[in-house]
């Protein structure tokens, strides 16, 4: 017998010995070399009957996820999907329609990208050199700026030769110049002052805004068209199509591509057929999203089932009741109430931020 197999059968012998003792109401005296690691474990009753309750949410979410598959399978089986995935490049729009692989739209033309960096490379700079204002004992920032310089510089030389309108390339190398200009400055004084900082981004902003508003221009274009096109290819298949769109925090009020499906959608089908899914980042898998929309869409039919209402489990199922416990709540402390208008289960209204207020609300509102 090998020494694994020995120590193996050793073992077992103990166990059965120990259980043989417990059976027959006996204590034994463990060996020394057990005690470290055994012991009389206690548990109260409370804590089992808390633990067998608590497993059932456990394992709700095993069941959810061997159904889910079977929920997809049906729902792409039965129903197009368009998903319309943020991306560093403007956006990923793919079509799935029942039977046959999926289809990727054509990317944003790149220009959209070229103006995109274009207005990034500013405002990087002034995250580089923000914590270094008027510290001129600390001169951390040099490395990465000179670094950040000789890409601004290489960027400039050859924008002339980028894909870009010969329009807007004039714009462009404007604001590739004076990033490089600000930076020898910096550079050159050994110090990043607050005026300075302030009088680089007055210059820059005018055309700042140009490139932005550009960007916006090519990319939207693109993906009305796309969209556009899947709605004649898809035909009366179209009513029954889902589409969902991600967003994270800064792009929940003018999420781009939500809001070129929604043109194509129509109002009635925003919160139904059409979805706008908060995420934490602001890239997303298809898979990921395919799996969110499969959840909402089966969550419909429990909510039907069990409560009569379609769209009710597309909200927090304990939010009416949460929202008056917190009412309450708050008027035992002699606090005001804050909290949202309620609205009816199902409702179509724009995802995000509607109300109107005073203030600015686009690049063309700001001074």
């Amino acid at each position: 017998m090998s020494l694994v197999n020995r120590v193996l059968w050793r073992c077992a012998k103990l166990i059965a010995i120990m259980a043989i003792f417990t059976a027959t109401g006996h204590t034994a005296e463990l060996p020394a070399y057990m005690k470290p690691i055994a012991g009389t474990i206690t548990t109260t009753p409370e804590a089992i009957a808390n633990d067998n309750v608590l497993a059932l949410n456990s394992a709700m979410f095993e069941l959810y996820k061997t159904s889910r598959h079977v929920f997809q399978r049906n729902l792409l089986a039965q129903h197009p999907v368009i998903l319309g995935l943020f991306s560093t490049a403007g956006g990923q729009f793919s079509l799935y329609r029942p039977g046959m692989a999926p289809l990727e739209a054509p990317p944003v033309p790149v220009v959209y990208q070229l103006l995109k960096s274009t207005g990034h490379s500013t405002m990087a700079i002034s995250v580089l050199l923000s914590p270094y204002l008027e510290n001129p004992a600390n001169q951390s920032w040099r490395a990465p700026l000179q670094a950040y310089r000789s890409r601004m510089q290489s960027a400039l030389t050859t924008v002339d030769a980028a894909d870009l309108p010969s329009d807007w390339r004039p714009v462009t190398r404007a604001i590739l110049q004076r990033n490089v200009d600000f930076m020898e400055s910096c550079l050159k004084s050994g110090v990043v002052t607050m005026a300075a900082l302030q009088a680089f981004s007055v210059q820059q902003t005018p055309d700042l805004k140009k490139v932005i508003a550009w960007a916006a221009e090519t990319q939207v274009a693109h993906w009305m068209a796309v969209v556009g096109k899947w709605k004649e290819l898809l035909g009366a298949d179209w009513d029954k199509t889902y589409a969902a769109s991600n967003t994270i925090y800064v792009t929940r009020q003018n999420n781009v591509l939500f809001s070129v499906l929604a043109q194509y959608f129509g109002p009635e089908a925003i919160n139904d057929r059409l979805l706008l899914i908060e995420t934490v980042s602001f890239t997303t898998t298809p898979n990921d999203m395919l799996d969110l929309l499969t959840r909402i869409v089966a969550d419909r039919s429990v909510g039907a089932l069990f409560f009569g209402n379609y769209h009710l489990m597309d909200y927090e199922l304990m939010g009416g009741d949460g929202r008056k416990a917190i009412a309450a709540e708050s008027t035992k402390r002699g606090m005001p109430t804050v909290l949202p208008p309620a609205v009816p289960f199902g409702s179509h209204q724009w995802p995000t931020l509607i109300t109107n207020g005073p203030g600015p609300t686009s690049l063309d509102d700001v001074p």
